[in-house]
């Protein structure tokens, strides 16, 4: 058995939703579920399913913000 693994950079977070997070490529992933989340369009506006509701693209961009390092004591 094989195992391909494929990393990310994570440049932005829902800051109502933490556990959303996009990469420079403009896709979003579940990172307690692992999933990639669709772009989806409702009634012609493009957005995605966050914690079950609809989000445009356009008001999700005002709750985008760059993730928090964490401090490492090592």
């Amino acid at each position: 058995m094989e195992t391909i693994s494929i990393t990310y950079t994570i440049t932005f977070v829902v800051d109502f939703a933490p556990e959303y997070k996009f990469t420079k490529y403009k896709e979003c992933f579940n990172a307690k579920t692992g999933r990639k989340i669709k772009q989806i369009s409702n009634n012609g506006t493009l957005g995605y399913k966050i914690r079950g509701s609809f989000y445009s693209v356009n008001n999700l961009r005002k709750h985008l913000v760059k993730p928090v390092k964490a401090d490492c004591p090592f």
